[in-house]
């Protein structure tokens, strides 16, 4: 994500964690099924270790049929189930199917934050679909946060939700520069501008984001959370309210046509008119057709221990994207839980797992990495050139753990969602590109409408999210093996580091 190279655009805000390198242009994409064991645990998957719903089966034996089958129990899944079942004409049976554990791929992986784009993607949408679509993609966002915190707060989920200011810090001027005419280029369109605050002089940067060397900061308005947690009271509600979840059940592909479909497992197959697809990174696996569009992509995030120097009262309040030409951080800093510190984004040093990844393509779907050096020491290198990360008292900073997590990224920025193209019943909602958390609270209760026969135009969303043939088709990679489409389904070798 490096800004030369970027046209003089920064990358959107869920860019940030999609890192692109040209180590893995030009190669075919492997995918397949999610890792059946080895595979890492994020911080909200190890402090969950005793919910029974981790491994839940609602039921011994599989149905033999259901009204609609979803296929992944993240926050794509599980919001559509809960979606279906609280609308005034539910399906009379819901089976939702999860490969691992509840929760277990991208939503449960991530580094727990919730950050609308409120203008930085602007140009790079503008560019792709046009100013107003731009516009629309943004204003999703916001509504999409405004949703998720609405729902939290309105059922009190326990899940150390965090309302505050999170801080775009830009390093150089030159990416300060960017970040100006972007603003103003947004704003110009006819964006609103009025909930971002901006600090343009660097002393006042460096005071406001606590970071050495700022040159600027935009600051509004996000949110940080557990996501397991809030996955879970969303299951939990949907279990009350007849939803069939069954864990530990990968599917292994889906057969029939129109309307009737079945949806084929180790267990048992299910029989169904309706498949969703919320399988996100994993979607090449049962649906060929989105080779090249939706291609999985592993990511490291790290856990830090503060120091003393921002412990207590002197812990950060802030969540952060922390800008260099050469890359990005963020940072959750759990400012109503613990104060540890969640590393994520593109770090400088990114682009080499992404190297490592380039030299054996099932790495993609690989996430058993639990550290991976480069991007540690670019996490530790922030901690001492843009933090006081060694107190003369009191504790020093702890570089605790680092997880991975592997993420869709969509060949063309947005989500895909909608009707599969020539297979009636079948739907998808993947392809989230790094940035789930700001698209779909909005983007699952969309398509759950979209199942029970709303339009495209009744339901809200930007019309570039909508999936078409021609859309799949303009993304089709040449060079899929299909003989690759297990991979994921045997534990890959350790990771030389």
């Amino acid at each position: 994500m490096h800004v030369k190279n970027l046209d003089k655009a920064l990358p959107p805000v869920e860019d940030e964690g999609t890192g692109r390198s040209n180590a893995l242009d030009g190669k075919p994409v492997k995918t397949g099924r999610p890792l059946e064991s080895g595979m890492s645990l994020s911080i909200w998957l190890q402090t969950v270790r005793n919910n029974p719903l981790l491994n839940h089966r609602s039921t011994t034996d599989l149905p033999q049929t259901a009204d609609v089958v979803i296929i992944g129990s993240g926050a794509t899944g599980s919001l559509t189930a809960l979606s279906l079942l609280q609308s005034p004409n539910p399906p009379k049976s819901v089976v939702l199917l999860e490969a691992r554990e509840l929760c277990s791929g991208a939503t449960g992986r991530n580094a727990g934050h919730c950050k609308p784009d409120q203008w930085r993607g602007f140009t790079k949408y503008a560019n792709a679909f046009g100013a107003e679509e731009a516009i629309k993609i943004l204003k999703n966002e916001q509504q999409t946060w405004e949703g998720l915190v609405s729902y939290v707060r309105k059922h009190n989920v326990d899940c150390d939700l965090w309302v505050g200011k999170t801080l775009d810090v830009l390093m150089t001027d030159d990416v300060a520069a960017v970040a100006k005419k972007t603003l103003s280029d947004y704003k110009a369109a006819g964006g609103d501008v009025s909930k971002i605050e901006v600090t343009s002089d660097p002393a006042q940067a460096e005071k406001v984001s606590r970071i050495k060397g700022a040159k600027s900061v935009y600051a509004w308005d996000a949110s940080s959370l557990h996501p397991w947690k809030l996955i879970a009271h969303i299951n939990k509600q949907s279990l009350e309210l007849g939803l069939n979840l069954q864990t530990w059940t990968p599917v292994t592909k889906v057969s029939g046509s129109a309307d009737d479909w079945t949806v084929h497992t180790d267990r048992g197959n299910i029989r169904t008119p309706v498949v969703i697809h919320a399988t996100n990174a994993y979607a090449g696996a049962l649906l060929p057709e989105t080779k090249g569009a939706i291609k999985p992509c592993p990511h490291m995030c790290n856990k830090v221990l503060p120091p003393s120097t921002f412990a207590g009262s002197k812990s950060l309040q802030n969540s952060y994207a922390v800008v260099y030409p050469s890359g990005m951080y963020t940072i959750n800093a759990r400012p109503t839980s613990d104060g540890i510190l969640l590393f994520g984004g593109a770090a400088p040093n990114q682009h080499k797992l992404l190297e490592y990844v380039g030299e054996d393509q099932r790495r993609r779907i690989d996430d058993s990495l639990m550290n991976f050096e480069p991007v540690t020491e670019a996490v530790k290198k922030l901690g001492t050139e843009g933090f006081e990360d060694e107190p003369e008292h009191g504790s020093k900073v702890l570089y605790d753990y680092a997880w991975s997590g592997i993420i869709a990224r969509s060949a063309d920025q947005v989500p895909f969602i909608g009707a599969v193209p020539n297979k009636k019943g079948q739907w998808m909602c993947a392809g989230h590109n790094g940035h789930g958390m700001a698209r779909i609270f909005t983007c699952a209760p969309a398509l759950a409408k979209l199942v029970q026969g709303a339009t495209w135009e009744e339901i809200g969303l930007p019309q570039c999210f909508e999936v078409t043939k021609e859309r799949l088709e303009k993304h089709l990679d040449p060079e899929w093996d299909k003989d690759e489409a297990e991979a994921g389904s045997s534990h890959l070798r350790e990771a030389k580091l």
